[in-house]
């Protein structure tokens, strides 16, 4: 890689939305340079770009956010013209039980990646040209009742310690956008899904539960409603807010796809149905739904989320592609080429 190329650089790359987007660019921005830097922690897996880690435009970094020894030196070999800001600890259910890692990953990180470039790029008399976009997510505006939606106006409400972390970094960032005049753009997406996802997720522990003939866990009653958005849409507005946005804007990103966990699950199973009906029959299952179990809620469970995207689409012109159907039939399609179905 020429280092003295202008170099996007993507923290978080190796993880499920990082490594789709890195996908997406390297594919529509060939002549582009790109730098990923991942710790690699239990969310993040080489696996996720094996297909592109030979490029010659493309270079991995195995390293912390927080070290601010490290992201320094990237500024000072690197020319980075921008930075799209995935890297953060994102599992709700780790953060109840320990919600350190998450202030240090995602409030502090974020902390030092701005530090940083604001001190580089004032330096190079470029600071309010280069950009710094901050992904976020819907949890950071709390929860919903039966009706409306979030907009970028709806005051943040975080109820769990990860959802606090992501908001207490989005300020952040506005911060360094309104003090400095750091070119910042914020984004919001409602609930991803797609390839390469932490089994940790809903959809993945679904498949991988049910191809492994196991209980199929939902929190509480499984009304529980989030709005779907397969990732490559995501990606594909992440690419329009970076390049097209203008400085200090938010956007929420959604899928239009509203649908109860427990609806999420019965839809899965029903696709595995069709795709492994042997497994099925050799399980001595009905149904792949016949593993559903309902579980203890989750403390700090939010009933509802859902994004008012009116802004991006009329601004930016976006709209999500995928429709939920298809999106599922592709995503468990998926994992069920990558992963092993155990025997009986």
């Amino acid at each position: 890689m020429n280092k003295q190329k202008p170099t996007m650089l993507i923290t978080g790359g190796a993880g499920f939305i990082g490594s789709n987007f890195i996908h997406y660019f390297l594919k529509n921005y060939p002549d582009s340079q790109l730098l990923n830097i991942d710790k690699l922690t239990y969310a993040g897996t080489m696996e996720n770009l094996r297909e592109i880690e030979s490029l010659n435009n493309y270079h991995f970094i195995q390293g912390d956010i927080t070290d601010e020894i490290l992201i320094n030196n990237i500024f000072n070999e690197y020319d980075i013209e921008g930075i799209i800001h995935f890297a953060a600890e994102s599992h709700v259910d780790r953060s109840i039980i320990d919600a350190r890692e998450f202030i240090q990953s995602n409030v502090l990180g974020t902390m030092i990646l701005l530090q940083t470039a604001k001190a580089h790029w004032e330096e190079k008399d470029v600071l309010s040209e280069r950009r710094f976009h901050q992904i976020s997510t819907d949890e950071v505006y709390g929860s919903l009742e039966e009706t409306g939606k979030f907009n970028e106006n709806t005051p943040y409400d975080p109820r769990n310690p990860y959802s606090a972390s992501k908001a207490g970094a989005n300020m952040l960032a506005k911060s360094f956008g309104s003090t400095y005049g750091m070119n910042i753009v914020i984004s919001s997406s409602s609930n991803n899904y797609g390839p390469r996802q932490h089994e940790e997720k809903l959809i993945p522990t679904i498949i991988s539960k049910a191809l492994s003939r196991e209980s199929i866990p939902i929190y509480g009653d499984g009304k529980n409603i989030r709005d779907w958005l397969y990732v490559e849409d995501h990606c594909r507005a992440i690419d329009l807010i970076y390049h097209q946005a203008n400085p200090l804007e938010t956007y929420n990103i959604g899928g239009g796809n509203e649908k109860a966990n427990i609806e999420i699950a019965t839809e899965i199973c029903e696709i595995l149905d069709q795709l492994e009906p042997d497994l099925r029959k050799r399980s001595s299952l009905d149904s792949f739904k016949d593993l559903i179990t309902f579980t203890e809620d989750r403390l700090g469970h939010d009933r509802r989320y859902a994004v008012d995207d009116t802004k991006l689409k009329n601004e930016l012109g976006w709209k999500p592609v995928e429709q939920l159907e298809s999106g599922l039939k592709k995503t468990v399609e998926w994992y069920v080429n990558q992963w092993k179905i155990p025997t009986l």
